[in-house]
């Protein structure tokens, strides 16, 4: 693009010309940010004759550094001396112009998280503390460096915390081994960058003197230390210009404070300037937008508009149950795509936890449609997943012994690689399986008895898993894993991702629940083949691009032309622990907020009125920003069972799926002569026989049992499906 003002509105100009002083600019979602960004800096080097030299421009990610610097050039051509940079890698550069200054090399080496990982593993070993203390420690280490903390100061501040001595005893040591080894770890890259401009009058006079003009990106993001260090920049010539969004303000879990935005606004008296004109969604999708998020108290006051009137109104569906609303979601995206108006890389199927996704993969692998999860693994590629149907493969065929290997030390019994390979090394020699030397580990004399001792606790499990796996359900065999493995112990420490690893076991609890309800008398074999059929992903046809299946958090700053949000219920969205805070309830608002700001033309909210939870079926409660979105939904558990019209009533307004127009490539036809008796074939599946066939919601469906797979329900008028003669 070349250099011109003119493609501005009025409000991107103004602050754009406004080049002296502080200034902040409160951008909503798809206000075009980084054109204003862009067109500031080459109006300070083109018109007014700023020194590239003297500018900064801070963002958070490499990519977005790229594209920043591209589009510069592309306006304004090359600019030597111009730093473009994300936050670590300016403090990089700092660092190594002043190392020695602070006591370090200039040649120092930055760890990353394996690196950071395998020193305190073994500073926890060489303190004989338990291996179960890494996790929590690298968490509050990290923490503590991004909120300016040394040992003694994080110790003060969190002394009611869990083992927090151990921790900051650990915290000490690994200080002294980094500075030892002559390096930082990425934290440190921050920390030290601030420690170094408030601590070497050279370093801060060099950096705050050549830096008069600094920008920000996506401020609504950062951290304590980062805002330190800019407005330690700043200090000299105060010309700092920040744009965010306190409305898209969804990192708290990691760090970032909002209170960043607040505090800029009293520190530099700064002048505000607000960017209301959105130019991704159209006017109905902005409403719902802007009644939800004014619902927030800690924001500053703003209603995004269009010029693009109208469009369709969000829309909401009610589902009995969790396979209902992958099957509205599939069957809509499939009609939509028949229209010969979208391609499936329009749409977005977007949710709070990852774990909902499962529901999703599988409809859309019965429905043919190409799809990946974004950010992310697919549901039956997560660790936590593989290593439970490990468990479940061993109980079906104990001389598996890359299962067994896979989970020997799942959950964590204290069985490293050493034992593992002295274990291997033996049954080699001896021509044994796995299997059989564990059973007997510890009559085994050519087994050391300090590894036999936590073998045989494995081999218990395994003894006990194959007996249950002959009398017991599936569904109650799966429930009796999880609670013979301590799952919840696992996975104790109160994260993110410990929460979302427990959510993804209870998801594969239900998807067990419901394929042993459609197959009576389905063995675990059965089981584990239907499994297979859902991670043999090479038949997708990617040519016409995938359906996004993501996450809220993984889908900031994208957009797309048709978005779902899903799994609309209190306790997932919001998630249960942001009731008790007003501060954790605004944040969660806030990214469902991000996720109706994605979408540009259609809209669709979903929600289960009975979902698989925490090792039972439930009925569930709409979530409370239903209401706030503007739908009339009675926010109580409802009874589960079919649709009618009472219960159509007391949900508005409800979206049911149309009968589709004609087909395009990718999206099968519906398929004639399909009844009681018939024989089809399955894309993906197979051989099959109609069991029966049933109309509902201008749909019609077919129960159809396929050989090895078992029984599903599939819409004729979406799925692959063809008669056999």
């Amino acid at each position: 693009m070349a250099f011109d003002l003119s493609c501005l509105n009025p409000e991107q100009l103004k602050p754009v010309l406004d080049t002296e002083g502080a200034v902040l600019v409160t951008a909503g979602a798809g206000s075009g940010k980084t054109r204003l960004l862009i067109h500031r800096i080459a109006h300070l080097i083109e018109d007014l004759g700023v020194s590239p030299y003297n500018i900064l421009a801070i963002t958070f990610t490499n990519k977005a550094a790229s594209q920043m610097r591209g589009r510069l050039e592309d306006a304004i051509g090359p600019q030597r001396g111009l730093w473009v940079s994300t936050f670590h890698s300016m403090c990089a550069s700092m660092l190594r112009s002043y190392a020695e200054n602070i006591g370090y090399n200039a040649k120092f080496s930055i760890y990353a998280e394996a690196e950071k990982e395998r020193t305190l593993k073994r500073i926890i070993r060489e303190k004989n503390y338990d291996d179960d203390l890494l996790k929590p420690a690298a968490s509050a280490i990290s923490s503590a460096k991004n909120a300016g903390f040394d040992p003694d100061e994080y110790a003060a501040a969190f002394r009611f915390q869990k083992d927090v001595d151990l921790i900051c005893d650990v915290y000490a040591l690994y200080e002294k081994d980094l500075k030892t080894n002559n390096a930082f770890d990425f934290d440190d890259l921050l920390l030290k960058a601030y420690y170094l401009l408030k601590n070497v009058p050279e370093a801060a006079e060099y950096y705050t003197e050549r830096f008069r003009y600094i920008h920000v990106d996506e401020f609504q993001d950062t951290n304590v230390i980062q805002y330190k260090i800019v407005r330690t920049l700043a200090a000299k010539h105060g010309n700092v210009f920040v744009v965010g969004d306190e409305d898209q303000s969804i990192y708290g879990w990691r760090g970032a404070s909002i209170d960043n935005i607040n505090d800029f606004r009293k520190d530099f008296n700064c002048k505000l300037y607000k960017l209301e004109q959105n130019y991704r969604s159209s006017e109905k999708i902005l409403d719902a937008a802007n009644r939800l998020i004014k619902n927030n108290s800690s924001r500053i006051k703003k209603v995004l508009w269009t010029d693009r009137k109208g469009g369709d109104e969000p829309e909401l569906f009610p589902a009995p149950a969790e396979n209902h609303e992958a099957d509205f979601v599939a069957s809509k995206i499939l009609s939509l795509v028949r229209s010969g108006k979208y391609t499936f890389s329009d749409f977005a199927v977007l949710m709070r936890l990852n774990a909902l996704t499962r529901s999703f993969e599988e409809k859309f692998i019965q429905y043919g449609i190409p799809h990946k999860v974004f950010g992310g693994f697919k549901f039956y590629e997560r660790k936590e997943i593989k290593d439970i149907l490990a468990y479940l493969r061993i109980a079906v065929n104990p001389f598996d012994n890359e299962a067994i290997l896979r989970v020997i030390n799942f959950p964590k019994r204290g069985i490293g690689e050493a034992a593992q390979k002295r274990l291997t090394d033996y049954c080699a020699q001896k021509n044994r399986s796995l299997f059989e030397c564990i059973i007997d580990v510890e009559q085994n004399p050519d087994i050391p008895a300090a590894i036999a001792k936590k073998v045989a606790p494995f081999g218990e499990i395994i003894e006990w898993l194959i007996v249950q796996a002959d009398g017991e359900g599936l569904c109650g065999l799966m429930r009796g894993l999880v609670r013979t493995l301590k799952i919840d112990e696992a996975f104790g420490e109160d994260t993110d991702e410990n929460e979302s690893r427990k959510q993804n076991i209870r998801e594969l609890i239900a998807s067990v629940e419901q394929y042993e309800i459609a197959n009576k008398g389905a063995t675990l074999s059965d089981y584990l083949q239907n499994v297979s059929l859902y991670t043999d992903l090479d038949e997708m046809n990617e040519d016409e691009g995938c359906v996004n299946l993501a996450t809220v958090h993984s889908a900031k700053g994208m957009e797309f032309r048709v978005v779902f949000v899903a799994g609309l219920e209190d306790g997932i969205f919001p998630v249960s622990r942001a009731s008790s805070l007003d501060s954790d309830m605004e944040e969660e608002r806030r990214l469902m907020y991000v996720a109706v700001t994605r979408a540009k033309e259609k809209l669709f909210f979903t929600y289960s009125n009975s979902r698989f939870m925490y090792g039972e079926r439930k009925n569930t409660v709409a979530s409370r920003f239903l209401q706030e979105l503007g739908f009339g939904v009675q926010r109580r558990a409802s009874m589960y069972g079919e649709y009618n019209e009472s219960r159509r009533n007391a949900f508005a307004p409800v979206v049911r799926p149309a009968p589709p127009p004609s087909p395009v490539k990718n999206a099968a036809a519906p398929v004639s002569g399909i009844k009681p008796g018939a024989r089809v074939r399955h894309r993906k599946f197979g051989l099959g026989s109609v069991l029966s066939v049933s109309g509902e919601h201008g749909n019609t469906y077919a129960e159809i049992e396929f050989e090895g797979v078992g029984k599903l329900v599939l819409s004729i008028n979406y799925a692959p499906l063809e008669v056999v003669e």
